[in-house]
C-alpha cells in the first residue's frame, strides 16, 4: 500500500511537471516574441545588430527574420538597413497557433 501511494504521487508529480512545461513552451515557442509578447524596439535591435556601430545594419549583421527579408526592407539597395528603412519596413505577419 505504501508502496503504491508512492508511485502514484510520483506519477502526478511527473504529469503535472510535464503539462506545465508544455503549456509555458507552447506561448513562447515559434512566436517570434518574447516572454510577455514584448517586441524588441528600433534602438534595441540596432544596438544587438550594428556590431561596428556604424549606425546601419549590413547584410552580414543582419540575423533571423531581418536577414531573410533583408532585401525588401532594404529600399534603396545600398545593401545597408538603416533606421528609417527599418521604422517604414512592412510588419511581420503573425504566425497562427495552433489548437489541439
Amino acid at each position: 500500500m505504501k508502496r503504491s501511494t508512492i508511485i502514484i504521487a510520483s506519477l502526478f508529480t511527473i504529469a503535472s511537471i510535464t503539462v506545465s512545461c508544455k503549456s509555458s513552451s507552447a506561448t513562447t515557442e515559434g512566436s517570434g516574441q518574447r516572454k510577455g509578447g514584448d517586441r524588441p524596439n528600433l534602438e534595441t535591435i540596432f544596438a544587438q545588430l550594428d556590431t561596428n556601430k556604424d549606425g546601419k545594419i549590413s547584410k552580414s549583421e543582419a540575423k533571423g527574420p531581418l536577414a531573410e527579408t533583408f532585401s525588401t526592407i532594404d529600399t534603396n539597395e545600398d545593401g545597408f538597413i538603416t533606421k528609417e528603412e527599418l521604422k517604414n519596413a512592412p510588419k511581420p505577419e503573425r504566425k497562427r497557433e495552433r489548437r489541439n
